[in-house]
């Protein structure tokens, strides 16, 4: 057999050169789950989708669950963390962080996303533990950063977890209009300096 005719096998394992980066998988693997849900997406799929070998997908993600929380963590930081959110005058803070969530879980492509729920609920935690909490206390600075980081990402989360991912009656039947006038007081509590010398209590 002739061996220069023979076509290439695909090598496996780390890609080498210049690969496509994760951003551009992300993508195609968004559109993938909005159309066919977790369960029905493949990894083959999403590497036809991306034009990519199966392989890249799995040196990258490692799994289809890690593609997928990459999606989730990718819609939630460019929601949540955007200059738009944490700039400007920091007294509207409470009102853009609430509005940033509603928006964000009401828009239909999300929920789409997020019927998923076991799915939904680990990356979910993960993100606000890990991401959101260590950018609000890097943005808040300050002796009572963490305390006060902690408090916002606590209020925000029983936000999204009583209104979407387990729906309480009560909250899952606030506009997004009533749950941001009845949360931003307490937002704004949470966000205040503590005076220096203020017992902890």
């Amino acid at each position: 057999m002739n061996n220069a005719a023979r076509t290439p096998a695909r090598s496996r394992g780390r890609p080498r050169g210049n690969p496509p980066t994760r951003e551009s998988i992300v993508p195609a693997a968004r559109a993938l789950f909005l159309e066919r849900g977790y369960k029905r997406t493949t990894l083959r799929a999403v590497a036809d989708a991306a034009g990519v070998d199966p392989a890249l997908i799995a040196y990258h993600f490692g799994s289809k669950s890690g593609l997928f929380a990459d999606v989730m963590r990718f819609h939630c930081a460019g929601a949540l963390v955007t200059e738009e959110v944490l700039g400007g005058d920091p007294a509207g803070l409470p009102g853009r962080l609430v509005d940033a969530v509603t928006d964000l879980w009401e828009d239909p492509g999300f929920r789409r996303l997020t019927a998923e729920g076991d799915e939904v609920a680990g990356v979910l935690r993960e993100y606000l533990e890990r991401e959101l909490l260590a950018r609000l206390i890097e943005f808040l600075g300050g002796r009572d950063a963490t305390a006060r980081a902690t408090a916002v990402v606590t209020v925000l989360g029983g936000l999204i977890y009583t209104r979407y991912l387990n729906p309480l009656p009560t909250p899952a039947a606030l506009t997004p209009a009533e749950a941001r006038r009845m949360l931003v007081p307490a937002l704004r509590a949470a966000l205040a300096p503590r005076p220096p010398g203020a017992a902890r209590g």
